[in-house]
């Protein structure tokens, strides 16, 4: 009864992570600049990469190996935050702006809004 228990908890954070992985592709693919990007990949894909790691030690024959799979989702958490940092300030220095789309004015008083 625990076991199946355990493989539901499993297969929905793996199906879990997924959909944030293919989030993070999707905003890849969506978002207007490099900083944008960055945010969507560093965000999203490091959470979907957590959750099938977490969804995967869950379903280890051993402790041995469902560490393992946590030490590969702490190995992303450091490369994905590195690795980020290192191509924005590479963008900033070559002169990149972040986009910043449509300014929309603020209006604080009731009386001043359309």
């Amino acid at each position: 009864m625990i076991t199946e228990i355990l493989l539901w908890i499993s297969q929905l954070m793996v199906t879990a992570g997924v959909v944030f992985l293919v989030a993070g592709t999707l905003g890849l693919l969506r978002f207007p600049d490099v900083y944008a990007r960055l945010h969507a990949l560093t965000k999203a894909d490091t959470l979907g990469l957590g959750l099938v790691c977490m969804g995967l030690a869950l379903q280890a024959p051993g402790l041995a190996m469902a560490l393992k799979y946590l030490l590969i989702w702490v190995l992303m958490l450091m490369a994905s935050s590195i690795g980020a940092t290192l191509v924005a300030g590479t963008a900033y220095a070559a002169g990149i702006e972040p986009h910043l789309g449509e300014q929309k004015p603020l209006h604080l008083d009731s009386e001043d809004a359309p």
